[in-house]
């Protein structure tokens, strides 16, 4: 079973960001899979490069839209985007560095932080955008 399904409460009504927040998604799942057949070392290299630069991909999407349409709370939303970088930076190198022992710490920022940044900050510019036709 999935540690994060995909639902309509999590979309922002703006497809290729849903896709985006879909694959984000699969990421995270990837991990906790491996995780549960006791493969989350073997795995977590590549899925936390892999989910560290596609996040900077993803949040250099969401930023360009709100340059383009003056989203009033780009800001602090760039803020939450650069405190997840490097958060996810940290993981990285406390993992490379054998640091970091198991996964489970990963995997509950990861999908907290998921969670909650999508059904709360993103939601936030969701009508917004949806107002200026994007969708």
């Amino acid at each position: 079973m999935a540690l994060i399904t995909w639902s309509d409460e999590l979309s922002v009504k703006i497809k290729e960001i849903d896709n985006q927040h879909k694959k984000l998604i699969d990421l995270i799942n990837s991990l906790n899979d491996a995780m549960k057949v006791g493969k989350g070392k073997e795995v977590m290299d590549k899925i936390l490069k892999e989910l560290t630069s596609y996040t900077v991909t993803h949040f250099s999407h969401e930023e360009k839209y709100f340059d383009k349409y003056g989203y009033p709370e780009t800001k602090a939303h760039k803020e939450t985007h650069a405190a997840f970088v490097n958060k996810m930076t940290e993981f990285k190198d406390k993992f490379e560095q054998g640091k970091l022992s198991l996964s489970i710490e990963v995997m509950n920022f990861l999908s907290d932080w998921l969670r909650k940044h999508i059904m709360g900050t993103d939601q936030k510019y969701s009508s917004f955008f949806n107002g200026k036709g994007l969708n």
